[in-house]
């Protein structure tokens, strides 16, 4: 479906902060910040992607290891970009929940590579990035299946809001697939 290939063009999907991106120094909460802004910002857009207040909201909630003399490492660097990505499906407090672990890891000098993490956070949103386009296809293929018969001026209409609601079910339903984990994290805790 033209109209879908379109869709993704028009889409900036490959946005993400890669392990290259982030300095092997530590950062003030402004070069962070601004290293957010180059890579996540719309183009045309006074919208901030990230502000003093979020990442101090972070800090405070936990969802990162504690800063250190005001200067963000590398780690804390990826643990924000990781927030990043799953605030747009989880709330606050299951995000905490999900990182919980790796903080805790990262604080008690544990045999863990964030980066060997985030790695693999990139690898695999490659994989579902090419998966995506696939399943946004084969949505487009099904929703003119199903408004074939339509035959007036509103058939375009029809078509937008019938894959409108077909991503979000499709959004929703990984949304609840994450917060069930989440639970299985929890109950694993206690």
């Amino acid at each position: 479906m033209k109209k879908i290939n379109e869709l993704i063009e028009q889409i900036d999907l490959d946005k993400k902060i890669l392990l290259e991106d982030i300095p092997n120094l530590d950062l003030y909460m402004d070069q962070v910040i601004q290293l957010f802004d180059n890579k996540f910002a719309k183009p045309n857009s006074n919208e901030k992607v990230m502000t003093k207040t979020m990442i101090n909201n972070y800090a405070k909630a936990k969802l990162l290891f504690p800063i250190k003399n005001k200067k963000y490492t590398k780690n804390h660097i990826i643990l924000i970009s990781l927030i990043y990505h799953l605030k747009g499906a989880l709330s606050i407090n299951d995000i905490k929940e999900s990182l919980n672990g790796l903080n805790q890891r990262i604080l008690e000098n544990n045999e863990i590579s964030i980066d060997d993490i985030y790695s693999s956070f990139l690898h695999l949103n490659e994989l579902d990035l090419e998966k995506f386009k696939t399943e946004l296809q084969q949505s487009g293929e099904n929703v003119s299946k199903e408004i074939e018969q339509i035959d007036d001026e509103s058939k375009e209409y029809i078509e937008k809001l019938l894959l409108i609601t077909s991503f979000v079910n499709m959004s929703n339903l990984y949304k609840n697939a994450a917060e069930k984990l989440v639970m299985d994290m929890i109950e694993k805790q206690k």
